[in-house]
């Protein structure tokens, strides 16, 4: 009788022990699955987007769709206070991001879209013709003041 019981404790740990490694598959394979690794994405021609303000200057690289491929700041690259708004600093931003995104995409054409009044317009346009890549076209996109909608209540006479 007690041989039987013996034998039953065994046969219950063996039976529970397949499940845990089971479960312990299934978790391990569902990581697999969600940790795949992306292939490098091509990318021939794209844009890039200079907003440059007179504080900072932010370079973002895209594909033709919007979505970016690397991206960088003056103050992402160890600039801080006023210096961040100068036109060495934007250089330096522009040659980061377009490396990166050149080194990781094989970026070799691009579109330029200029943003803003800052001191890095120049210079960060400058620095994508450094890189090696060759620019289509340059674009203004700064907002204009217009003067604005009429405002709200009646005309004064």
């Amino acid at each position: 009788m007690a041989e039987e019981e013996v034998k039953k404790a065994t046969n219950e740990t063996e039976a529970k022990a397949p499940e845990k490694e089971a479960t312990a598959e299934a978790a391990t394979s569902k990581a697999r699955v969600s940790k795949g690794k992306k292939g490098k994405r091509i990318v021939n021609a794209g844009s890039v987007h200079i907003q440059a303000t007179f504080n900072n200057t932010i370079i973002s690289v895209t594909d033709k769709t919007g979505a970016v491929l690397s991206s960088s700041s003056a103050g992402a690259n160890g600039f801080r206070g006023s210096k961040k708004g100068t036109a060495f600093a934007a250089g330096v931003a522009a040659e980061k991001a377009l490396d990166i995104a050149k080194k990781n995409h094989a970026l070799n054409s691009v579109d330029v879209y200029v943003s803003g009044i800052g001191l890095g317009r120049d210079a960060a346009i400058r620095a994508i013709s450094t890189v090696g890549i060759r620019i289509d076209s340059i674009t203004d996109v700064t907002p204009i003041a217009h003067g604005g909608v009429r405002p709200k209540g009646e005309r004064k006479p």
